[in-house]
């Protein structure tokens, strides 16, 4: 689905991060930023281990931070790693909104004009989906709202019930 914000595009597809063609896709990351499971273990297999390479000579960062790397064998230009938990593994709604920010604010900063994102700590971190979209899709908005490059964000969700939460959202937070 999409949702016109003003002259930009906020969209919510059920899709694997790693095929979509967007300046940037955003890595639900640890703090020191080895890419195991989850999204984090798509990027790396599909894009290179060159990807985890870099991100862990930048590590650790700051949890709720976030840094760029190259993409590898992605199709997008570049990806965002955003420090959603430290190694306990563990997230919160605070954490998930100060990462999503990171991410979003790192994106305006290199000039992106689109950059999709995974459902922050919803996997391994366990966060409740419905909890997270509530946090990470009002963000969004404010992001494409005060925009300068940025056009399009894409929340790039794995399953049905992950897609359901953020449509609701979106639904109910723009009317």
């Amino acid at each position: 689905m999409e949702k016109a914000i003003g002259t930009r595009t906020l969209e919510v597809v059920e899709t694997d991060i790693t095929t979509l063609a967007v300046d940037a896709i955003v890595n639900a990351a640890n703090d020191h930023l080895w890419m195991g499971a989850g999204v984090a273990g798509a990027i790396k297999r599909r894009g290179g281990v060159d990807i985890e390479k870099e991100a862990v000579s930048k590590a650790p960062i700051a949890i709720g931070e976030a840094i760029s790397t190259r993409a590898g064998k992605l199709p997008a230009a570049c990806v965002i790693h955003a420090a959603v938990m430290g190694q306990d593994l563990v997230t919160d709604a605070e954490t998930i909104e100060r990462a999503t920010r990171s991410a979003l604010r790192l994106a305006e900063k290199l000039g992106c004009h689109s950059v999709a994102l995974p459902a922050f700590g919803t996997g391994v971190g366990g966060f409740p989906i419905d909890a997270c979209a509530a946090r990470m899709v009002p963000i969004a908005v404010q992001a494409l709202r005060q925009a300068k490059t940025l056009d399009r964000v894409v929340f790039a969700l794995y399953g049905r019930a992950a897609y359901d939460a953020f449509v609701a959202v979106v639904v109910s937070a723009i009317a």
